[in-house]
């Protein structure tokens, strides 16, 4: 079931909220938490009833184990723990990748299982690890196996995040709703719910019309001219911004619904002005766990500067890895670690630097260096194989013909928005309906405030780093009034004429 689904907006969403409103009646009960995870389950397995015993599994394995883990002496047990998470992690997501490249390199013909990998297993599988790691540290209370349920099976943030701590959820399954605050978490959760769907529905699927056809014709080995790979590049950096931050909104603003606030995972990432301040604004929940438990368990910063940036680069490594068995995903994570080895490097190298740059052309600079290394670690991103993204950055670099093929005119041509631009002028050419949607939906990732600013007087997600900077002044912050709410129910009558095809999250693959 997706969030960009009637089913889940129509029927799965409201029934789930209604109920929970019925059995609560202005108090938290002890049914509004067991319907939860009831809704959650059900969610999961209308994926695949199957897997639903794998994450129960889990579930019960994962509490048991915190449970028994009560202070430094239960190391064995906590490394046991993280070791069996690992393994099943493993087993589904990497087996057929280490199959095939030992195939490969070694010249055996292992066969290769067939291996379905579990919807969200990458993500529920790091909250629980990080929950074993934290009771071994003592940092873990005593909860609950109704409280630990929620906590991992929370259908908002269970398929592709926000990745949540504990720490940070659980004391929400305890806290009563007013009746006040149930009124303003309808109206909030609302409004983020349809600014997330316009993101994905909207401009996220309509950027792919451009990105698909150039990559599948790498993919199959064909040539791309100069101007088909920027295209395409552009616009997938502005789809995936857009999907992923269509997403959170979406999962936020369902878990706002119940009174719950999941913690900010996306805040404007292409305004960075480093490669350090993208990952505090990209996919913020997993650069966190990647810090707390992969970084700092290396050794961090704590064993000179050599070593530190050994940690970063397995770090991002690994992170890579993370995101999918594919070398591509890997190469992606390896430039990752390389630019925050350079931009951690500079800025030991010019300590002064490490304070925000005054100077707006240096700030500018300093954003678009960082926009052009992220937009060409992308291209591996998105790729089908590592060939297929060497294609297109060759083509980016002039290494083939330059103008538009006549491949990419015809799909260009055939967009709803191409005919309306012809309606207004005839004599366009047929390529300026998708250059001015793709210039026009990146220089949005660049300069319109982001959901967390627009609602920031009604704080939508947990306190982060970002408050209280998200306050910014010229922003047209969001009420609840007559006018906001026509604005809102246009964005959301756009949003569902445009869901004729319903298209997955990118990060749902993960």
């Amino acid at each position: 079931m997706l969030f960009n689904s009637l089913h889940y907006l129509i029927l799965f969403l409201p029934i789930t909220w209604l109920v929970y409103q019925w059995l609560g009646r202005g108090q938290l009960s002890r049914f509004q938490l067991l319907w939860l995870v009831a809704a959650s389950l059900f969610f999961y397995a209308c994926w695949s009833p199957l897997f639903l015993g794998l994450m129960l599994a889990s579930i019960g394995m994962n509490f048991l184990l915190g449970e028994a883990i009560s202070d430094r002496r239960s190391r064995p047990l906590m490394i046991l723990g993280v070791c069996l998470n690992l393994g099943i992690l493993g087993y589904f997501k990497y087996t057929g990748f280490f199959l095939e490249n030992l195939n490969t390199l070694t010249g055996m013909l292992v066969p290769m299982p067939a291996i379905t990998l579990p919807l969200a297993i990458s993500f529920f599988t790091f909250q629980q690890i990080a929950y074993l790691v934290d009771a071994y540290r003592g940092e873990a209370k005593d909860y609950s196996f109704q409280h630990y349920c929620l906590f991992v099976s929370f259908f908002p943030q269970l398929v592709a995040g926000p990745i949540v701590h504990h720490k940070e959820m659980m004391p929400q399954f305890d806290k009563p709703v007013l009746q006040k605050e149930t009124r303003q978490n309808l109206q909030v959760g609302l409004t983020i719910i349809a600014l997330g769907l316009f993101k994905k529905v909207v401009l996220a699927d309509s950027l792919s019309v451009y990105v698909d056809p150039v990559f599948s014709q790498a993919g199959a080995g064909d040539a791309v001219s100069t101007l088909d790979a920027w295209l395409a590049v552009i616009a997938f950096s502005g789809q995936i911004y857009f999907d992923f931050s269509g997403y959170t909104d979406i999962a936020i603003g369902s878990a706002r619904l119940f009174g719950i606030k999941l913690p900010e995972n996306f805040f404007s990432p292409y305004k960075a002005n480093s490669i350090i301040d993208f990952w505090r604004r990209w996919h913020i929940t997993l650069s966190r766990f990647l810090r707390d438990y992969l970084y700092f368990t290396l050794g961090g910063n704590r064993q000179g500067i050599g070593k530190r940036y050994r940690n970063l680069a397995i770090t991002m490594l690994l992170g890579g890895l993370w995101h999918g068995a594919h070398w591509n995903f890997v190469i992606w994570g390896g430039l990752h670690g390389l630019y925050l080895v350079i931009n951690h490097g500079w800025r030991h190298v010019l300590p002064n630097n490490n304070s925000r740059p005054e100077r707006l052309m240096t700030r500018l600079c300093y954003r678009l260096l960082t926009l052009a290394a992220v937009i060409f670690a992308w291209v591996y991103f998105r790729a089908e194989s590592v060939q297929a993204a060497n294609a297109v950055i060759g083509a980016l670099f002039g290494q083939n013909s330059f103008g538009f093929s006549n491949a990419y005119l015809a799909v260009m041509s055939a967009q709803p928005a191409a005919e309306f631009f012809a309606l207004l002028n005839p004599g366009l050419p047929a390529y300026t309906a998708a250059v001015a949607i793709v210039t026009g939906a990146f220089f949005l990732c660049l300069l319109a405030p982001n959901t967390q600013q627009w609602l920031s007087h009604y704080q939508p997600v947990l306190p982060s780093q970002h408050w209280p900077r998200a306050r910014l002044e010229l922003i047209p912050y969001w009420r609840p009034n007559a006018a906001y709410s026509a604005i809102i129910a246009m964005i959301l009558f756009l949003s569902l004429l445009g869901m004729g095809s319903i298209s997955e999250f990118i990060y749902f693959q993960f």
